[in-house]
């Protein structure tokens, strides 16, 4: 299971990567290998508004539907629209090509409540 250093986690399996006052959101290896071959990816548009802990778009894998949560709260800035046409990018590369949406935040102060990577690994390992 692949769980970069550099980035934080939520209890919903979405990473964020932190880029000066924006930040970077998908979902991680772990997420992607339990939802399976994803086919879809429902993403909000530029300009939308996310709130902590609500959803903010969905992927669909062969399996199963499943929300995203939004890790943070902030504006949507920038989407990944390589995932309308290549979904699958989700499952080969959760964390380089699959990206979802790039977000300027309300509140800098959320990103320092996710989970560290080492406390990540610990939650999915129960």
């Amino acid at each position: 299971m692949n769980t970069p250093k550099d980035l934080r986690y939520s209890a919903e399996h979405e990473w964020v990567k932190v880029e000066g006052e924006k930040v970077r959101v998908g979902i991680t290896d772990f997420a992607q290998s339990e939802l399976g071959d994803i086919v879809f990816v429902e993403l909000p548009e530029v300009g939308d508004e996310i709130t902590l802990d609500q959803p903010f778009g969905s992927v669909e894998s062969v399996k199963t539907v499943s929300e995203l949560y939004a890790p943070v709260s902030g504006k949507v800035v920038e989407i990944n629209e390589e995932l309308n046409d290549s979904p699958e990018f989700v499952n080969e590369s959760p964390y380089e090509k699959a990206w979802m949406i790039t977000v300027e935040l309300t509140d800098s102060s959320e990103v320092e409540k996710l989970m560290t990577p080492e406390q990540y690994e610990e939650m999915i390992k129960e």
